[in-house]
């Protein structure tokens, strides 16, 4: 039986742009991860809640969990791509019969990861706030 190297610099990658999807865990887990799957399951319930046309309220909760799971894909991207080559093949590759060497693309994925998060998160805070403060009279 030939185990995959699992690649740390396409982990990073799929957590960065698909990562509240679990994309990345699917890589990783397989098709057996549990939290993959919640996280597909969250996707479609809120993609339904938008075109069922629920009620305000029970939309914006929807829409929070979705918010909550792009950020926790992002967290997911930095842990992954911070994680030292050596600890890496320790967990994921120890019977792949290849050590890894991410090099310099892992770490401009991880600047590009912080500059997405750290620019959404204060874009959501912002929107935040204005909601609470004005009622969402601006925007």
């Amino acid at each position: 039986m030939v185990i995959s190297h699992k690649n740390k610099t396409l982990s990073t990658l799929l957590a960065t742009l698909f990562g509240g999807l679990g994309a990345h865990r699917f890589y990783l887990y397989g098709k057996k991860d549990y939290w993959a799957w919640l996280s597909i399951l969250a996707f479609a319930l809120l993609s339904l809640a938008a075109l069922a046309e629920l009620p305000q309220a029970l939309f914006i909760t929807f829409l929070i969990f979705a918010i909550i799971s792009f950020f926790a894909g992002l967290i997911g991207a930095l842990v992954i791509g911070l994680t030292p080559d050596e600890k890496w093949d320790a967990q994921f590759n120890t019977q792949s019969g290849r050590s890894s060497n991410s090099g310099w693309t892992v770490i401009l994925l991880v600047v590009i990861t912080f500059a997405l998060g750290s620019t959404a998160l204060i874009a959501t805070i912002a929107r935040g706030f204005d909601l609470y403060l004005t009622g969402g009279a601006f925007g």
